[in-house]
């Protein structure tokens, strides 16, 4: 452990968002992203220093969410997020993971989804990402190809006549199931 984490484990940090946003966070906050840490323990060895670590590939209101799931990550890390297996064994994420999990991933629009997986793969937060595509996964799982494209805004752009011939070319992966 470095001297910077060993003498200051309440000190904060600044992440800089794309779009200018600052946010203060807890060392414990930064500590879920691999890559936020690793910036922050290569330069933390001077206290004077100003830790702000810039996130050019994150905008702000999608860091608000990282850090908002970051925080209630570290607040129960006595009892974290569930770990699910993989595949999803459910694609109701209310019985995979602790309901907040759920709530928080659920009430995200496809948008924001999209988004927060970016961030959380870009940040190196393997929770998040997990949760992330967990949520992506339980648009597929058990639901039919039109199904799927209404969950993730998919649009058809094949004729019928195209769309019954790749049916047709790919019957073998009805058979997979």
């Amino acid at each position: 452990m470095s001297e910077f984490t060993a003498n200051n484990p309440e000190k904060e940090i600044t992440l800089t968002s794309k779009d200018g946003e600052e946010f203060k966070v807890s060392l414990k906050v930064a500590k879920m992203s691999s890559l936020i840490w690793n910036m922050v323990s290569e330069d933390g060895e001077d206290d004077d220093e100003d830790n702000t670590v810039p996130l050019p590939n994150v905008e702000g209101a999608d860091l608000a969410r990282v850090i908002e799931y970051c925080k209630q990550y570290i607040q129960y890390i006595v009892d974290p997020m569930t770990e699910f297996q993989k595949p999803l064994q459910d694609a109701d994420l209310g019985v995979l993971v602790q309901p907040w999990y759920a709530d928080f991933i659920e009430g995200t629009t496809n948008d924001t989804l999209y988004k927060l997986t970016l961030a959380a793969n870009y940040l190196d937060i393997k929770p998040l990402l997990d949760l992330c595509c967990a949520r992506i996964a339980s648009f597929i799982k058990g639901k039919t190809p039109e199904e799927i494209r209404a969950n993730l805004g998919i649009v058809v752009d094949f004729t019928r006549e195209e769309e019954e011939q790749v049916r047709r070319e790919n019957s073998w992966a009805d058979e997979l199931h």
